[in-house]
């Protein structure tokens, strides 16, 4: 089978590129890097020729708002049409949890809108939600503190691992579309808190944890629940903790 991975130099583009690439099917990596361009269009015609699958894994230059409207707008205007005219038989796009609770923040406004564009194109399509990734983990220590201490809220957490998402991804694309959307997520929900004092104590990082009740998620105001799935969901394998072991 021939499948076209957008994204496929990422975190999760490249596992799952190799893995189907393993499993004998024809992998085509799709990024500019390639000649292969989602907004411009660059080679995205000649990509799809005779592609069954497509999976979705591209992301915007900058989590700035105008800046990932543009993209997955310009993107998923794109894709639509030309994958209904090469006859795609199944489009997988790799989404967030809460999508479509939290519209007011840009980038998930963003996401929403890849998502419709999809949704509304007559392509068979499977959405899949997925919680926030073990590897985000730095960047949230990251820009939520500073060289002393990291402002962290109680806020539900459910992070799940890259390689339990990666196998998600590549189950999925492999299945028939639902013409619906699919949640991931790692097997142990808690508060944010509890996962980020776990992170610094084994990384042995003298960074104070400052744990409120804001619910807050880099700098933005959000429900307390957006960041976990609220109904059924696929549940990863890895820990946490083993994740740490691991990493």
């Amino acid at each position: 089978m021939k499948i076209l991975v957008l994204g496929g130099t990422g975190l999760i583009g490249k596992a799952v590129s190799r893995k189907l690439t393993g499993a004998g099917h024809e992998v085509v990596i799709g990024s500019p890097s390639n000649g292969i361009d989602v907004v411009t269009g660059e080679g995205l015609a000649e990509a799809l020729e005779a592609t069954e699958v497509v999976i979705d894994l591209s992301n915007a230059a900058s989590p700035d708002e105008q800046t990932a409207l543009h993209f997955f707008r310009t993107a998923g205007k794109n894709l639509a049409a030309l994958e209904k005219t090469a006859g795609v038989k199944h489009h997988v796009v790799l989404s967030i949890v809460g999508t479509d609770r939290a519209t007011y923040i840009g980038y998930l406004q963003a996401k929403k809108d890849q998502e419709d564009y999809i949704k509304n194109s007559g392509i068979p399509y499977t959405v899949i939600r997925s919680t926030q990734f073990h590897e985000h983990m730095t960047t949230l220590i990251d820009v939520q503190g500073d060289e002393t201490g990291v402002n962290i809220s109680t806020v539900d957490y459910q992070p799940i691992a890259a390689s339990d998402v990666v196998d998600f991804v590549v189950q999925i694309a492999l299945e028939d579309p639902r013409n619906g959307t699919v949640e991931i997520a790692g097997p142990e929900r808690a508060r944010m808190t509890d996962f980020v004092q776990k992170y610094l104590d084994h990384t042995d990082d003298s960074k104070v944890l400052i744990s409120n009740d804001e619910n807050q998620y880099m700098f933005f105001e959000i429900p307390g629940d957006l960041l976990v799935p609220l109904g059924e969901f696929r549940r990863g394998r890895i820990t946490f903790d083993d994740w740490l072991k691991a990493n």
